[in-house]
């Protein structure tokens, strides 16, 4: 544990307590921790973990734009919470998954990644969970359960204890996200 990891931690605690809120603010602290942490998971050698910190750096600051402006009936509205439904969830989830497996063999086989299927799984799988959250879908938050889930176990054998806890509090929070979200999706849709 280094100073470094504690900052991206208080970091990613305030993004994803400015993300329930809707607050685009959020974008900013994601950026900043995520850029933390792409340096930290690179010297540990999880290189798709790596990947996908330097992809939330990108996503941020889309993230913060399109929450801000992303609105296609009108630029001068924030975006709204919208659903993808269970057959495209579905679908979507095959798809990934199909892909998850093909980079795993690859990082498996080819790199010297720890943890080479699960890194894959949950980096494929939080680079469409990141993009459907910049775009406000809220089943975004479902995807960040189980994606959050699975990288407590790897972090823990990582020994990035810390970044273990606070993904098991983004678990809960993404939790309650989903119903706040949910509360607010279904009070747009009467």
């Amino acid at each position: 544990m280094t100073s470094w990891e504690i900052l991206a931690v208080f970091l990613s605690i305030v993004y994803l307590l400015l993300a329930i809120k809707e607050n685009s603010w959020c974008w900013v602290a994601a950026f900043f921790s995520t850029l933390i942490y792409s340096i930290l998971f690179f010297d540990a050698s999880l290189l798709m973990d790596s990947f996908l910190n330097i992809f939330y750096l990108i996503m941020a600051i889309y993230g913060w734009y399109s929450w801000k402006y992303g609105n296609a009936l009108s630029i001068s509205e924030e975006l709204k919470i919208t659903s993808y439904g269970l057959f495209k969830n579905i679908k979507i989830i095959i798809y990934l998954t199909f892909i998850s497996l093909t980079l795993g063999y690859y990082m498996k086989n080819y790199t010297s990644a720890d943890f080479a299927y699960l890194d894959t799984f949950t980096t494929v799988f939080a680079i469409f969970a990141t993009y459907m959250l910049t775009k406000k879908v809220l089943e975004n938050w479902l995807y960040w359960v189980v994606i959050d889930f699975i990288s407590i176990y790897i972090y823990i054998n990582k020994g990035f204890y810390v970044t273990a806890i606070l993904f098991g509090l983004f678990t809960i929070l993404a939790c309650i996200a989903y119903r706040q979200w949910k509360k607010e999706y279904l009070s747009f849709e009467y």
